[in-house]
């Protein structure tokens, strides 16, 4: 189960996490907090759904939603740096994209997400584009973001 790996390398390396999550609803969080133990290294999340919470919440800036759109790499850097700050995390991961089945459009397709992760204070921003009903877009969202945090502690 990749939870429980990622929860074994947050606490090998003494690490806590957060979640900024759009797209996802809450899906992160509930798989991490599937591993029996994970209140030692997960501090919880934001469901920021709405651009209003983005904003408010994680410190999301207006501008960057205007210019860019709430599903873009810079606002998914802005979600994770907001998490981690307010949470005082070590690791932080955000997840912004379409899960459809609507909402899509051409430059923006239904299945288009940006998956970031902050490690103290390094943030790295993904691209990825999922196919599937709603439900399997969001569980490909989550399980990859869980994947993509391994990856990111493995390597420091």
């Amino acid at each position: 189960m990749i939870a429980k790996i990622l929860g074994e390398r947050l606490i090998e390396r003494g690490f806590t996490i957060a979640t900024a999550e759009s797209c996802t609803g809450g899906l992160i969080g509930d798989i991490i907090t599937n591993v029996p133990g994970a209140s030692r290294y997960f501090l919880g999340g934001i469901i920021a759904y709405s651009n209003e919470i983005k904003i408010r919440m994680l410190r999301v800036k207006r501008e960057t939603i205007e210019q860019h759109g709430a599903v873009s790499e810079q606002c998914a850097r802005e979600m994770v740096a907001g998490i981690t700050h307010l949470f005082h995390a070590d690791m932080g991961i955000a997840t912004t994209g379409i899960a459809g089945p609507g909402g899509g459009t051409d430059e923006k397709p239904v299945g288009l997400v940006y998956i970031a992760i902050d490690l103290q204070g390094k943030i790295s921003v993904r691209r990825y584009l999922f196919n599937g009903n709603r439900g399997k877009i969001k569980r490909k969202i989550a399980e990859q973001a869980i994947r993509d945090a391994i990856e990111i502690l493995n390597t420091k």
